[in-house]
């Protein structure tokens, strides 16, 4: 059996307790996660929003989580208690995996895959599942959720939270593509896909719920029943507010939150965005 189907029947047929034989295929599913060749959700230009979910992927997460004993990984037990699942303690790195990793308190989780040249300022938080690219930054108290899958040359800005979406295991996970800068404090969720080269101000917020108001195309993108909202590439979303049209809210001269394009990506934006090269 391959890979997928071995995990796919481990999760469907659990055996009343797991021996070395479901270990060993666990570990090379990990392996598979921390290589970056077996991912949550991948490209795919057939797809409506050019990516496709691998549900076995997922059940593959999951199950180190059904497996997993609870262990003391303690530093210090007494200064800095740690416990969690035997499968997935913080990830193993070295120099020659080209992660720089700056002191502080960040925690990379084992499982996920980081490309070559990715920095990580303190404290950040990379969870199991997660994808990201060669050259991102994940910026200071910035958090990438597990499945969550973030391209190359990002910027994910500090406070930032990128929501994963790890069940149902079918839903696409949140999709931030290459050269995507986050803003500060923005949060991504709810399967959202971040088309490339888009920028996200401060403090936007991106859901299901709220769809996103496009000034110079005339367009509304909205998540349906079966698809999340798309953010088009190079699009430079703000945050908005939409007044309340009837009841006591216009009595009241209520606006609620919204997300809107206020323009799309040009050389200026471009200039201003260099600059973060820098840091790297």
């Amino acid at each position: 059996m391959t890979l997928a189907q071995q995990i796919e029947e481990l999760f469907q047929n659990p055996p009343a307790a797991y021996g070395t034989a479901e270990q060993a295929v666990f570990s090379r599913f990990k392996e598979a996660l921390n290589a970056g060749t077996a991912r949550a959700a991948e490209p795919d230009p057939a797809a409506p929003t050019g990516w496709r979910v691998n549900p076995w992927v997922k059940k593959g997460i999951l199950l180190g989580f059904r497996m997993g004993a609870l262990v003391d990984l303690s530093i210090d037990r007494a200064r800095q208690p740690w416990f969690d699942k035997a499968t997935y303690p913080v990830k193993k790195l070295a120099v020659d995996s080209g992660v720089r990793i700056v002191p502080g308190g960040s925690s990379i989780r084992d499982g996920c895959y980081q490309g070559r040249g990715i920095t990580c300022m303190p404290p950040m938080f990379i969870n199991a599942g997660a994808w990201v690219g060669d050259g991102t930054m994940i910026d200071s108290h910035a958090l990438v959720g597990s499945c969550a899958q973030v391209g190359a040359r990002c910027h994910v800005s500090a406070a930032a939270q990128i929501g994963g979406v790890l069940e149902p295991v079918g839903a696409l996970p949140v999709i931030i593509e290459d050269e995507v800068l986050v803003g500060g404090n923005c949060g991504v969720y709810e399967g959202t896909v971040v088309k490339r080269r888009a920028v996200l101000g401060t403090g936007v917020i991106l859901n299901r719920s709220t769809p996103v108001y496009d000034l110079p195309r005339g367009e509304v993108y909205a998540a349906t029943e079966e698809e999340p909202v798309v953010v088009p590439e190079g699009a430079v979303v703000v945050a908005g507010a939409r007044a309340v049209s009837r009841g006591k809210g216009a009595e009241w001269g209520i606006s609620l939150y919204t997300p809107v394009i206020v323009k799309y990506r040009d050389a200026r934006t471009d200039e201003k965005i260099r600059l973060e090269d820098w840091l790297r």
